[in-house]
């Protein structure tokens, strides 16, 4: 992948390229940084504030990459401005799905080095509070009717995580998915802005970012694609399996590392994530900011992301995302 030349020259500068230490482990007592790959008010940035909070406090400094949904972040890593022992970056199932998809070019699993999914995450469908929809089956009756005269909001064009969620929703109503009309934003919280400004009509995103606003009251959120319904501020939200429509989307949501990292160092870090999720604050503290129960790390992370690239893509294929 090429990048622009103003681009290139921000990921050679000191900001991306200074060595920091390791924070959660007795190794340095520098800084470490987590890098955000999209803008801030998102599942990225979500994972990232995260474990800033969790891991030695004032030690975890958060750097924002957007571009790409995560493309400019994965070939910054490959191309080893990213790779010192100190920098996490962050991933969702969206990264995995754009890896299957081929939309961070040549990108295989095996490339970097998968350190800890922190938790899981799930879709969900909102409106703003003003909205005539009161519950999904009502919006996509709509929806087939007109589909033009809805605006999707969704982190990442066509084929991304959020637009497949209605893609899958809306091949259930009776609509084609090239037929819905998405408006594409780096992040949810891009999203979530143009909703309440009134730029789009509905959002396709994740029940994390939906709570943030749930909270006020300035969202209707209409469904959730959980198995079953979700506890805490959404809890009364039924899934969209309740309202006839049997799509689910858990996200899980962790960090990886450059692949010129060291077994030792890498290592470190792994054992380091071992011994936060073990924590009762950490599963405190993730339950707060609206993620649920997912720990995993190392190796059998690695064959789980391996497994799961292989998923979306079959996913990805039917709605003729691969050629």
């Amino acid at each position: 992948m090429k990048l622009p030349l103003r681009l290139a020259l921000l990921l050679c500068s000191p900001l991306w390229i200074a060595g920091v230490g390791m924070a959660a482990t007795n190794t340095s007592d520098a800084d470490s940084r987590c890098v955000v790959p999209a803008k801030p008010g998102g599942g990225m940035d979500l994972t990232c504030k995260l474990i800033q909070k969790s891991l030695t406090p004032g030690k975890v400094q958060l750097s924002y990459l957007p571009g790409g949904v995560g493309a400019v972040a994965w070939t910054s890593v490959l191309s080893q401005r990213l790779t010192t022992s100190n920098t996490l970056v962050a991933f969702s199932g969206g990264s995995l799905l754009n890896i299957a998809e081929g939309k961070f070019g040549k990108a295989d699993t095996s490339q970097v080095r998968w350190v800890a999914a922190i938790g899981t995450d799930y879709g969900m469908i909102a409106v703003r509070r003003d909205s005539p929809y009161k519950t999904l089956r009502e919006l996509m009756e709509a929806m087939r009717k007109r589909p033009a005269n809805f605006a999707i909001a969704a982190g990442g064009t066509v084929g991304s995580q959020d637009w497949l969620k209605m893609a899958q929703i809306g091949r259930l109503a009776g609509i084609d998915p090239k037929a819905l009309k998405l408006v594409a934003f780096e992040g949810g919280g891009e999203s979530f802005t143009a909703l309440m400004a009134n730029h789009v009509q509905v959002v396709s995103g994740d029940v994390s970012e939906a709570a943030l606003h749930a909270k006020d009251g300035d969202i209707r959120v209409l469904a959730v694609l959980s198995d079953a319904r979700l506890p805490g501020v959404l809890e009364n939200i039924p899934t969209a399996r309740e309202q006839g429509f049997d799509v689910t989307w858990p996200i899980i949501r962790g960090v990886y590392m450059g692949p010129q990292t060291s077994d030792r160092e890498y290592q470190q870090w792994v054992q380091t994530f071992e011994r936060l999720m073990n924590s009762a604050s950490f599963a405190e503290q993730r339950k707060a900011v609206g993620l649920y129960p997912f720990s995993m790390t190392g190796k059998q992370l690695s064959d789980y992301i391996e497994q799961a690239v292989v998923r979306y893509r079959s996913q990805a294929r039917e709605f003729g995302m691969i050629r």
